[in-house]
């Protein structure tokens, strides 16, 4: 009898009590501002010189309880050297999201977002100059947009096509264009975007986010549905891939992915909303809603160092997608690249099963032009 068919009841107790114990803990729709909307058009309305005062929801987590729970998982009785490593980095992964639970909104948010997602490295900053110096008509701007009703249409369409479980709904409390929580991907209603930036979309979120969300569902363990410690990068860098293997990660997308990485370093050194901002637009001409939207992504929750992993994490998936031989093991649940070994060894026991959905860029990858291979391969 296979593993899976049979797992140890230990295992299966220790998996169930972990899922239980993190339930509630979703760091991104915490620090998501509810006031976002009204503070933006105040911050427009002051000609950019009163700082947003974002507002967040209370939580009724326990967080000391949160933390008894999960330390006192016995994940001593694992007797795989592999399922302890996997299980002890998975919860303590969790334990540093509470810490950053109790400090939204306050300064100190912003060294728990550093001790757990770190900071851009010189390295990180290079690319981003990099990819800001390059000439715009590499990639002109489409003239025809979508607004978010069509978005929507196409969404579904591409996962009707693709077979996947979902549902997808229009939400205005979004920052983002779009997201996936768990099965759901939301729309923000104010959404515009080109036929190539929708593809671009489609093959990010639902070819990549909701991709790992149904492998995850479909493991026999539940532990790939929490998330791997900061899988961010690897992640959202595969979503990027697939941004870039469907042929749709256009020069304005890089740009915006370098830019969040510039404003990231300037939260880190200005500490100003409007300094940020007023950086975006008057050394890199971005305009007033692209601005304020990526400097609000952020300092979101008192300073969300986030959003530097994005470009990051694309130049590790490429060097991974060319040279990695279990590669498509990182669709296998919300995986890091450094637990893929790991993921691995536990696939071959038969602890875990191989991913049943590919991502559709990465099974089937588009020709991709001199040109944008050499822009992606520049990155390092």
């Amino acid at each position: 009898m296979s593993k899976t068919s049979g797992l140890n009841a230990a295992i299966n107790q220790l998996d169930q009590a972990l899922f239980s114990a993190v339930q509630g803990i979703n760091i991104l729709d915490a620090v998501a501002p509810l006031n976002y909307r009204q503070q933006k058009e105040e911050f427009f309305s002051s000609s950019y010189s009163v700082n947003p005062q974002f507002n967040y929801a209370d939580h009724s987590l326990d967080l000391f309880q949160k933390k008894r729970d999960l330390f006192n998982l016995p994940i001593e009785q694992l007797k795989d050297d592999a399922l302890m490593r996997l299980y002890s980095s998975v919860i303590e992964s969790y334990v540093d999201k509470l810490d950053q639970y109790k400090a939204i909104g306050t300064p100190e948010f912003l060294y728990d977002s550093l001790r757990y997602f770190g900071e851009p490295t010189e390295k990180d900053i290079d690319n981003a100059r990099f990819i800001l110096h390059l000439p715009d008509d590499i990639d002109p701007r489409a003239d025809v947009l979508f607004d978010a009703v069509e978005i929507q249409q196409r969404l579904e369409d591409f996962a009707i096509h693709e077979g996947y479980e979902y549902q997808i709904k229009l939400d205005e409390s979004l920052i983002a264009n779009a997201l996936v929580s768990g099965l759901t991907v939301k729309i923000n209603t104010s959404a515009m975007a080109s036929e190539t930036e929708i593809k671009a979309l489609a093959h990010h979120e639902l070819g990549v986010h909701l991709v790992t969300t149904l492998n995850a569902r479909s493991q026999p363990l539940q532990i790939l549905t929490l998330g791997s410690p900061v899988n961010t990068t690897t992640q959202e860098g595969l979503a990027i891939l697939c941004e870039y293997l469907s042929g749709c990660l256009t020069l304005p997308r890089l740009k915006v992915l370098a830019l969040r990485v510039v404003a990231v370093q300037s939260m880190l050194e200005d500490k100003e909303f409007k300094k940020t901002f007023a950086l975006l637009k008057d050394k890199y001409l971005v305009g007033d809603d692209l601005a304020f939207t990526i400097t609000a992504r952020v300092y979101r929750g008192g300073g969300f160092t986030k959003d530097y992993l994005y470009l990051q994490g694309f130049h590790q998936m490429l060097h991974a997608y060319e040279n990695q031989r279990d590669f498509t093991h990182l669709l296998a649940g919300k995986v890091s690249l450094e637990q893929l070994p790991i993921i691995s060894q536990l696939i071959e026991k038969e602890y875990l099963v191989a991913p049943q959905y590919i991502s559709p860029a990465i099974a089937s990858p588009e020709p991709l032009d001199d040109v944008h291979k050499f822009i992606a391969h520049a990155i390092k």
